[in-house]
């Protein structure tokens, strides 16, 4: 399936995530609607597997700047195709990732990513990808890393904040800069 790209609609979901590495308030279910009831935005950022190298550096920092995205009326979730008791796992061991305050949702049967265009050939994980998805439910933008890449979270942010001023941004705007109306 050919990649999802801006103006488009982003995919129905309910899927398993994990919220917590609180005994007994692991698991909750996350559906598309989590940010567009609430009139909020949305960040959602995938990663090929768990309990690799490049993923934590990037669940990490992405977590580091969860205060941001709310001060924008952003949820940020974070998400591959590993089950929920994997990605428990993965945060109980990992000391970076038990402290984190976002989802990490499961997209164990790969509908979501396969909707989305974003799964390698063959073992079928997830590139890099981040949708930034505006309240209405539609894809306002994407970018995607080959799987040895990792994001820069600043620039998500900077994308968010432009976005938000449906405005014209020049190159390397920056919150509280001019815009070009």
């Amino acid at each position: 399936m050919a990649l999802l790209s801006v103006g488009q609609k982003f995919p129905s979901f309910d899927k398993k995530s994990v919220v917590s590495v609180e005994k007994g308030k692991e698991f909750q279910n996350l559906t598309n609607d989590v940010h567009q009831k609430d009139g909020k935005w949305m960040v959602i950022y995938f990663w090929p597997k768990d309990f690799t190298f490049v993923c934590p550096t990037e669940i990490i920092e992405f977590d580091s700047a969860n205060g941001d995205f709310k001060d924008r009326d952003a949820v940020l979730i974070g998400a591959s195709t590993d089950s929920e008791f994997v990605h428990l796992g993965w945060r109980t061991a990992h000391e970076g990732l038990n402290k984190i305050n976002h989802p990490m949702l499961a997209d164990t049967s790969k509908s979501l990513s396969r909707e989305l265009g974003i799964l390698t050939e063959g073992e079928e994980v997830c590139y890099r990808a981040t949708f930034i998805v505006d309240p209405q439910g539609i894809i306002r933008f994407v970018s995607v890393n080959d799987l040895s890449v990792g994001r820069n979270v600043k620039e998500v942010i900077r994308v968010l904040d432009a976005l938000q001023t449906d405005e014209l941004c020049p190159c390397n705007w920056q919150k509280g800069e001019a815009t070009l109306s």
